[in-house]
């Protein structure tokens, strides 16, 4: 049997027992952090050929957010905001995830608002630790937000939310980053 049939072997056992996999990430399971590494890289082209397409923009914005939030077991909600016009505020774009009254989040508000500010990822372990956080949802307990780049201006982000505790790593940023560069290409 080859090692990753085996590891989406162990995927499967685990849930089977009511054992969460985003638990196991947020412990630092070595397998389940491996398994995240290839789903991105499987991804990748995935998004690439998307990117592609001849489809609208909405659309190819709203089937990345489904994708992402279909195939990576710790991103519960997707979504993608856009600076609104000339105001210092963001707009909610295409999204996939359980519906938020947060459609309009002014600059420095919240993790969104405070990456529209700073153009920085932001990584939030623990959102009842962080004092600007806006609740989307009582189920939501760890948050990543990249800023999203065309011709060097921040024109928006792309905003994951995750019912699991500190689930994120470097390689969801380097992931979520390649996801950004690759929309900068259409907008």
């Amino acid at each position: 049997m080859n090692l990753l049939l085996f590891r989406i072997l162990v995927v499967i056992k685990l849930t089977k027992n009511n054992i969460s996999f985003g638990s196991l990430i947020s412990d630092n399971c070595y397998f389940c952090r491996n398994i995240i590494f290839m789903i991105f890289n499987a991804l990748k082209p995935k998004i690439a050929d998307l990117i592609s397409g001849s489809d609208s923009k909405d659309y190819i914005l709203q089937s990345i957010c489904e994708l992402l939030k279909a195939k990576i077991p710790h991103y519960d909600w997707v979504g993608f905001y856009f600076k609104n016009g000339d105001k210092e505020e963001l707009k909610l774009g295409p999204y996939a995830g359980t519906v938020t009254d947060h459609t309009v989040i002014p600059f420095g508000k919240g993790i969104c608002g405070q990456v529209a500010v700073s153009n920085q990822n932001f990584v939030v372990p623990d959102v009842k630790a962080q004092d600007n956080y806006i609740a989307c949802s009582i189920s939501v307990k760890s948050e990543i937000v990249v800023p999203l780049f065309v011709e060097g201006q921040n024109i928006g982000q792309i905003d994951i939310d995750s019912n699991t505790a500190d689930p994120f790593t470097e390689q969801d940023e380097r992931f979520l980053e390649f996801v950004c560069q690759s929309v900068a290409a259409i907008l």
